[in-house]
């Protein structure tokens, strides 16, 4: 088939494709497109520098507050949601997340970095079940890290570099 004809073709599909309903054009996209669960992590700096890391029930090693996002819920009310559910920390988010994209797995991280809010997160503790401890590390002494939270470190570094 020459070039012209699937220029021509590929016209007549786009027609079509753009006469079909909403509903079934967006039914096609989301059976034939991979879906992936998008997840907001919170990378809490304290003041002097230490990270807070938490330590989950059902996974080994430590890691950041958040979660996967609701239907519905933006990465950042995500981020501040999760953090004030896991560890009762209000958080102040820094503009400009960063994002890992984990295709393997299908999955993607929104990163935010931020403080709390008040002095109150001197001692974050576990709000929910699934948080066994929460502790502020200092960032030059990490304990061992889980896979998202240390390509949420990784990331946050290549950031850094291109400043």
């Amino acid at each position: 088939m020459s070039s012209a004809w699937g220029s021509r073709l590929q016209r007549l599909g786009f027609r079509a494709w753009r006469r079909l309903p909403l509903r079934v054009r967006l039914f096609v996209v989301r059976r034939a497109t991979p879906s992936f669960s998008v997840g907001a992590i919170c990378v809490i700096e304290r003041s002097d520098g230490a990270l807070l890391l938490i330590r989950n029930s059902y996974r080994t090693g430590w890691g950041f507050p958040g979660g996967f996002l609701k239907r519905g819920e933006s990465p950042d009310d995500a981020a501040r949601r999760e953090t004030r559910e896991e560890v009762g920390v209000d958080v102040v988010l820094d503009p400009n997340p960063k994002v890992v994209v984990e295709a393997s797995v299908r999955r993607v991280d929104v990163i935010f970095t931020g403080r709390a809010e008040a002095d109150g997160a001197a001692d974050p503790q576990p709000r929910s079940a699934e948080i066994l401890e929460a502790r502020w590390y200092p960032a030059t002494d990490l304990p061992d890290l889980q896979a998202e939270a240390a390509s949420a470190m990784v990331e946050l570094g290549r950031a850094n570099l291109k400043r």
